[in-house]
């Protein structure tokens, strides 16, 4: 736990001249939630270099045991806000598990997550991946995996994998890798909430720092995760990461901040003052190239925040990223926090995560393209992080020329040479691009029992 618990007179030669135009703060103890991943970095940074403090905010970081933890202390008051999955506030929203109105004024990220499958699993696989100057081609395809999966299938064997969380990027962009090769990763039903029906690969949960341990055990032959958890396998000597998220949809949003819609409306200005203070975090993350990144990865490293060895998060957070073991490859932007607007909470990345809950059968019914566009607009607030992004540019903290001032809140599309299955991406046709991909639901398609209607 870290947490600043003195006076406003004794920080005085910390904060900065915008100190002077702080707004009226309806409450200034906070405290935020996260979980040891690499991508609460905004959050630690924001802290440890004072960032809260002059925006008049003395705030504790709390790490949580889980994402459903973290999520009910939202819900339930215990935190102000945290560090979240960015399906958490939508599926909270309309009411997928936890039934509660969560809102987003600042995304965290883009990429940070691998694929990563165990040894036995990976030398399987190896055969049926094209190698250069004998390195395996990357990105690499879960076409490979597919006659893995079969042969555990002949020896009446399941084929396990662990994900973190049921609305989580991880679940999504696993299945979609898997799907992409041509494995079923299985759908939800009203009535059955494995997501394991009709499946290939049989998907389960499994909080992220235990996902090396969980590999090592066999209990799981392979997973989804953030950092630095993919890589500690490759340190561990117990597993291969196969795929970067960012090879699997360049530049794909990750973890968002999240408050209640009740905490946000009883206070607006504490909740510019924190979206203030997070972009100036993910400004400094990511400035001269990041060249602060050594510094964040220090930060990083101690036992509050993520705690894992120093190497291990610099493996992917200063610009590299390990496969095999000596197999490090450039990878520049595996973890982005301000470049390409990662900030700005776009209606297009919710609008995906929408998709992907009926791709599977997490929203059971078919809904108009104009549902998607509502609970999108409900949930992310743009308008929020402009007010916040409009302050920093006026105190001389930020330049204007970098943020999206006149977007209507949607990207233009993900073009096909983007994505592993190259199909685009379009956050304004939902229900098309649906019907674009070959294996989930689609239309007005319902999954019953174990068969797929409609």
């Amino acid at each position: 736990m870290k947490s600043f618990l003195f006076s406003l007179a004794a920080t005085t030669a910390l904060v900065s001249p915008a100190f002077a135009e702080m707004l009226e703060l309806e409450k200034d103890e906070l405290t935020f939630g996260f979980i040891k991943l690499t991508d609460m970095a905004p959050l630690a940074v924001a802290y440890e270099n004072g960032y809260f403090l002059d925006e008049g905010l003395f705030v504790t970081l709390e790490a949580q045991a889980n994402w459903k933890v973290l999520l009910d202390g939202v819900i339930g008051g215990q935190l102000d806000g945290a560090h979240m999955l960015a399906g958490q506030p939508l599926a909270a929203t309309i009411g997928f598990g936890t039934e509660a109105h969560i809102i987003t004024p600042f995304s965290m990220d883009l990429n940070g997550n691998g694929i990563t499958v165990s040894n036995e699993v990976w030398e399987m696989m190896k055969p049926n991946i094209p190698h250069e100057d004998g390195k395996p081609v990357h990105p690499i395809s879960a076409t490979a995996l597919a006659p893995v999966v079969e042969q555990f299938k002949s020896e009446g064997k399941p084929f396990n994998m662990g994900m973190v969380f049921p609305v989580s990027t991880h679940n999504y962009e696993l299945r979609y890798w898997l799907a992409a090769g041509g494995l079923h990763p299985g759908f939800y039903s009203p009535d059955n909430i494995t997501g394991q029906i009709n499946a290939d690969v049989l998907l389960s949960v499994t909080p992220p720092p235990q996902m090396p341990a969980t590999l090592e055990a066999g209990t799981i032959h392979g997973y989804c995760v953030g950092e630095p958890w993919n890589q500690q396998a490759v340190f561990k000597g117990i597993g291969v990461p196969v795929i970067t998220d960012y090879e699997l949809w360049k530049n794909n949003p990750e973890k968002v901040f999240g408050i209640s819609a009740e905490f946000a409306e009883a206070n607006p200005n504490t909740t510019i003052a924190v979206t203030k203070a997070l972009i100036r975090a993910a400004i400094w993350l990511d400035e001269n190239d990041n060249a602060n990144r050594p510094e964040a990865v220090e930060i990083l490293s101690r036992a509050e925040y993520v705690g894992a060895d120093y190497d291990v998060i610099a493996n992917s957070m200063t610009g590299t990223f390990e496969y095999e073991k000596g197999d490090k490859r450039e990878v520049p932007d595996f973890n982005v926090f301000f470049r390409y607007n990662a900030t700005y909470p776009f209606y297009s990345d919710a609008v995906w995560y929408l998709t992907q809950m009926r791709r599977w059968g997490q929203i059971a019914e078919p809904k108009s393209d104009d549902w998607f566009d509502e609970v999108a607009k409900s949930v992310y607030r743009p308008d929020i992080y402009l007010d916040a992004a409009r302050m920093l540019v006026d105190e001389g903290l930020a330049n204007e020329a970098e943020f999206p001032w006149d977007s209507d809140g949607y990207k233009a599309p993900t073009p096909a040479a983007d994505i592993i299955d190259g199909i685009e991406y379009d956050g304004r046709a939902p229900n098309a691009y649906l019907e674009s991909l070959p294996i989930g639901l689609k239309g007005a398609q319902t999954v019953v029992g174990a068969e797929v209607k409609g």
